[in-house]
């Protein structure tokens, strides 16, 4: 009879090993420039006669036992809780100016780069921003209407200068919708390959 669930917990030792190498698999597959390496450390894992049993195991477990947090379908990158509690900060109690977010490589996730203090200023937000590397980024801007009324709009930067890798422009364009999903609160969204496209003139035209 065929198992028609995932396996208890209390199982053998050879259902673990097949476990290892599944999730060795998945995870080094997902890593960048590490397909070479996929084979060989399954080999490592597995004997010989259990390879076949990867299709069932990868079935069994479905992904739900193989819990990697919420991550970019397209890219496979995570975003950290850290992201999230910032932003409620900026944005819920005015504790920033602004956020500077960068994608790890090594962790696969999107992690907190820089936070800045709200009495930090637009030059300095944007002197932050890297001249060679693509990150993402928020910015409250406060301003006033022609009517007098005070009022603040949170930005969202997608910031990929034109001399970034072109791979790394491609992770942070996958990823990008995926992130801002997790940051409940956009207002504007401006994506910028040069300092003169999220120019201060800009954001006030975007603002109003």
């Amino acid at each position: 009879m065929h198992a028609t669930g995932p396996p208890p917990c209390t199982t053998t030792a050879a259902f673990y090993n097949a476990v290892a190498a599944f999730y060795s698999v998945v995870v080094v597959a997902s890593l960048p420039n590490q397909k070479s390496r996929l084979c060989p450390f399954a080999n490592r894992i597995l004997l010989p006669s259990r390879k076949s049993n990867l299709v069932s195991v990868a079935t069994l477990l479905k992904i739900d036992c193989v819990e990697q947090g919420p991550a970019n379908a397209a890219s496979g990158i995570a975003v950290s809780d850290e992201c999230k509690l910032r932003f409620v900060e900026l944005k819920a109690k005015r504790d920033h100016r602004y956020i500077v977010f960068k994608i790890d490589g090594g962790l696969q996730q999107v992690m907190v780069e820089k936070v800045g203090s709200h009495g930090e200023t637009y030059e300095d937000f944007s002197n932050s921003l890297p001249a060679d590397d693509c990150r993402y980024a928020v910015f409250d801007y406060d301003f006033t209407t022609a009517e007098n009324c005070h009022k603040s709009k949170i930005f969202f930067f997608a910031w990929s200068p034109e001399i970034a890798r072109v791979r790394t422009k491609m992770l942070y364009a996958s990823s990008k919708d995926r992130f801002k999903r997790e940051l409940d609160g956009i207002q504007v969204e401006l994506q910028a390959t040069d300092p003169s496209e999220m120019s201060l003139d800009t954001i006030k035209e975007r603002a109003y």
